[in-house]
């Protein structure tokens, strides 16, 4: 039965939460908090799943507890629930938050977003992961330029300069950056020559996560045990398909979070190649003889597929929640439900068509698609679009 932890300063508010959730009783064990001090010593004496928090509360506010809570408790799933925040309390609930619940918020919603973290939490720490991660020696880690990046962009103060400056002190990142923003993906007028004016045209948050790209791209690269082709391989897919998810119908908020989901969504297979490039060739033979994909042969092979190994990878980097959620299911989106076209189905039907496209240009499937597929863009709600989706995958190619 999973925890889930209530924290709230208004003991009426905690009470309605308890009547409107009282029929979840039976699936979860479910504690009430009245402000953060209390939420502490809750937590001490036992773990939660999940956290979800009130924002503006006096003496100890929503996001110095999640702090807290993300310091102390790591694998607690950390949550706001609030009616109102301010610009200052809003960049520190980036850092601390995994999902933000605007109140009032339905039973439903709640349930949905709690469902969707505890699934995610059992998909990136099952065994078969860490059997996996237990046979490499030492995992990689982000440089500290790019925490350094991570951490100035949140603040609303910062200028395009500072960002420039930072990403400067790091030539392999400033090269692949600026590499990254003359690609086609972003089908630019002008070739961009300084970091200063790709900030400028694209914005903090677009470098930030090229950055990011380039930086898991260094850390999972070439090296004797891989070669370059295969890393080359698999950011072509990733521009490919970033390129067609910027096009899907994805809810404006969530633009941001589905391009990084999109560029890291095959991670997992470049640490395979790259820490475990026996049975990376091995899973892409049997997937070659036996006419599966790739990831259900990882999961024939190892229990669990390059899309949660790549999701738990990206958890312990502090990367958004919901990019991890969305590139954890990308090859199994109705694991979770949907409200809304979200990063997740996006994620899933651009991948989809960049290796439809892929396959085109050598000459084989064209637009043919698996029962399993078209099974699954049916239980989507998405099946009826799949023409007019192909009609903008062609279009990212332009």
């Amino acid at each position: 039965m999973k925890r889930i932890l209530f924290v709230d300063d208004e003991s009426k508010i905690l009470d309605g939460i308890r009547r409107m959730l009282y029929s979840n009783r039976n699936q979860w064990d479910m504690q009430f908090a009245l402000g953060g001090e209390a939420a502490l010593q809750l937590c001490e004496a036992g773990t939660f799943d999940v956290i979800i928090s009130d924002m503006r509360m006096p003496g100890m506010d929503g996001a110095t507890l999640l702090g807290h809570i993300r310091d102390r408790f790591p694998s607690t799933a950390r949550v706001v629930l609030s009616g109102y925040t301010d610009a200052a309390l809003g960049a520190r609930m980036l850092s601390v938050a995994h999902r933000f619940l605007a109140k009032p918020c339905t039973e439903s919603e709640i349930r949905s977003t709690v469902e969707r973290l505890c699934l995610l939490q059992d998909l990136v720490a099952s065994t078969a992961i860490r059997k996996i991660v237990g046979k490499v020696s030492e995992l990689p880690s982000l440089s500290t330029t790019f925490m350094h990046l991570r951490q100035v962009v949140l603040d609303r103060n910062t200028s395009t300069v500072q960002v420039a400056d930072i990403i400067q002190t790091d030539i392999a990142m400033s090269a692949k950056v600026l590499q990254l923003t003359n690609s086609a993906f972003f089908g630019l007028a002008q070739k961009v020559t300084s970091l200063s004016g790709a900030v400028s045209i694209l914005g903090m948050e677009t470098i930030k996560n090229l950055a990011l790209t380039s930086e898991v791209f260094r850390v999972l690269g070439p090296s004797s045990r891989m070669p370059q082709s295969v890393c080359d391989s698999i950011q072509r897919h990733a521009l490919q398909t970033a390129a067609i998810a910027t096009k899907l119908p994805v809810g404006r908020g969530l633009r941001e979070i589905t391009v990084v989901a999109a560029l890291l969504h095959d991670i997992g297979g470049l640490f395979l190649a790259s820490k475990m490039p026996d049975v990376f060739r091995s899973t892409a033979t049997r997937a070659k003889e036996s006419g599966c994909q790739r990831f259900e042969a990882e999961e024939e092979v190892l229990g669990t597929s390059h899309a949660e190994i790549g999701a738990y990878l990206l958890g312990l980097w502090g990367i958004p929640n919901l990019a991890v959620e969305a590139i954890a299911h990308h090859h199994h989106p109705t694991r979770i439900e949907h409200s809304e076209f979200d990063s997740s189905i996006a994620i899933y039907v651009a991948n989809l068509l960049a290796h439809e496209l892929d396959d085109s240009q050598r000459g084989s499937k064209g637009n043919e698609i698996r029962e399993t597929d078209r099974a699954c863009l049916e239980a989507l709600g998405v099946l009826s679009s799949l023409a007019e989706f192909r009609e903008l995958a062609l279009q990212s190619r332009k």
